[in-house]
């Protein structure tokens, strides 16, 4: 098994300077991550650094609230793709949820999944706001729109992934789509356990500590 290839190398904070996202993409080059997750504003800038290599870029959508509505998140993904991203990461929309508007959280997810195309998709159910009945039906969904992924967290609400949601979130989608871990996902055995729950793909600013299974003190 590859870790690192289960790795998206992860910088998301709003204070991100060019010379980090620098730094980012040189780790990720250095042990040959799965993708580099940067905000949109930085896509074209890290696709510079990553030209030639097999180094991803995923970016977020809707990010963190998951609350813009369904045109503007599709707008966002055909933006972020000609600028180079590979994967779209989008933020459902939690009110939604709470609401069980249904219909409406998966048309969203389509809206996206139609302007992505071909582009890997990974929904962010921000899973500590969530109910498990709620993340369940989200998963559902997910999976009806044709999602590649469902992913528990975006890192910035009130906690981040679970070795109980990933099991569960695993077992939903059934092998119809595969789960990305984020948010909390700090050392080697964090990551390793999140696989052994079923993740196939973990979001994380600290991939560099945790493949030299390192002290890891990052806050996503």
């Amino acid at each position: 098994m590859k870790l690192n290839k289960y790795i998206d190398h992860t910088l998301l904070k709003p204070t991100a300077t060019k010379s980090e996202i620098k730094t980012l993409c040189e780790e990720a080059l250095k042990f040959d991550f799965a993708t580099v997750c940067v905000n949109p504003c930085q896509i074209e800038y890290a696709a510079s650094l990553l030209k030639g290599s097999d180094v991803g870029i995923t970016t977020v959508i809707g990010f963190p609230l998951g609350a813009t509505t369904s045109a503007v998140k599709a707008f966002e993904t055909s933006d972020a793709i000609k600028k180079g991203a590979t994967e779209i990461d989008m933020v459902v929309n939690i009110g939604a949820i709470k609401d069980q508007d249904w219909d409406y959280v998966l048309n969203d997810m389509k809206a996206v999944k139609t302007a992505a195309g071909k582009t890997i998709v990974k929904c962010i159910m921000e899973n500590c706001l969530l109910e498990k009945p709620e993340i369940v039906k989200a998963c559902e969904l997910a999976v009806q729109a044709g999602l590649d992924f469902v992913k528990t967290s975006t890192g910035f609400s009130t906690g981040g992934a679970t070795f109980e949601d990933v099991k569960l979130m695993s077992q939903t989608v059934n092998g119809k789509a595969q789960v990305k871990a984020a948010g909390g996902v700090r050392t080697y055995d964090d990551a390793m356990k999140m696989i052994e729950n079923g993740a196939t793909r973990l979001g994380t600013s600290g991939g560099v500590a945790i493949v030299q299974k390192q002290d890891n003190n990052s806050s996503y």
